[in-house]
């Protein structure tokens, strides 16, 4: 007898199925995971390659106004022209160091007449759901360095009321000014000195931190191991289970007398009668022989 024989039945060939399928599912989230530390890793890069970088002219950083490459985030760039403080923008509900307010995004017109876009820092909201009050442009002719991040596109059911947009879409920005404009990307303004401890606040470095991808994907394939593993145990368990079923009931007569003897009941054996009994018979015989003779 096979004793791995029941695996070939319907219901472990389910149980194998569901193993497969779980461990499938399992490995794609190990892999997404992986696929997230691999970004994590890539923007902890342009941090490092980008961030304190010498600032470039943005005509040589972005020779294409509507183009903008991914590598290109914190890039610095330098800006020269003046702000159009009239056309100035807040955008709602923008988090920062736990707190919920506006960023302000200002347009600029270089000397060759574009416009750049550039989010001069985050303020607060007041009690009235409002902007709170802060520091206007500096006026005229003004020399600016900013870090380069991708235009944000529009987000469903969300909408500009006034001066207030839902995200930084620049297309919109654009439509707003009226005047050729950069719509790949825009710029977080660089302050320094006091300028920075005034609304609008400075932005904060962004952290350098993968994240806890790795252990989440090695923790998605172990548990993808260890399904075939519980599989294997239970066909093992049952296994075992079968065999002693067997044993018990398919006993032979033989394995009974071994079983009666270790158990001190005696085999059937003739009777002391029964040989009387003969014994009898016998001597009968013999004396009608001898009478004969």
């Amino acid at each position: 007898m096979n004793e791995w024989g029941f695996l070939r039945s319907k219901r472990w060939a389910g149980y194998l199925a569901l193993v497969v399928v779980f461990a499938i599912a399992c490995c794609a989230l190990g892999t997404w995971q992986l696929n997230r530390r691999a970004e994590a890793q890539a923007e902890i890069a342009r941090i490092d390659r980008n961030y304190d970088a010498d600032p470039v002219p943005v005509t040589e950083a972005l020779p294409d106004s509507a183009g903008f490459d991914i590598d290109q985030r914190w890039r610095v760039v330098a800006l020269s022209g003046e702000y159009l403080a009239d056309e100035e923008v807040v955008v709602r509900n923008r988090p920062y160091q736990g707190a919920s307010g506006f960023e302000v995004v200002t347009p600029f017109r270089l000397d060759d007449g574009t416009v750049f876009f550039v989010d001069r820092g985050w303020i607060s909201q007041g009690s009235d759901g409002r902007p709170s009050e802060y520091a206007a442009p500096p006026a005229g002719p003004v020399d600016a360095v900013v870090r380069l991040k991708a235009g944000e596109g529009t987000i469903a059911g969300r909408t500009a009321a006034g001066a207030e947009l839902a995200t930084i879409d620049l297309d919109e920005l654009a439509d707003r000014v009226g005047e050729p404009s950069y719509t790949g990307a825009y710029g977080l303004l660089v302050q320094q000195g006091d300028e920075a401890s005034e609304p609008p606040l400075a932005f904060s470095r962004p952290v350098r931190d993968e994240g806890p991808h790795l252990s989440y994907a090695l923790q998605w394939f172990v548990f993808a191991l260890m399904a075939f593993v519980g599989l294997g145990w239970a066909a093992n368990q049952e296994r075992k289970a079968l065999l002693a079923a067997s044993g018990t009931a398919g006993g032979t007569g033989r394995d009974r007398d071994d079983r009666g003897a270790r158990s001190g009941t005696p085999t059937a054996r003739p009777s002391r009668a029964s040989r009387t009994s003969r014994g009898g018979r016998d001597a009968d015989v013999e004396d009608e022989i001898l009478d004969r003779g």
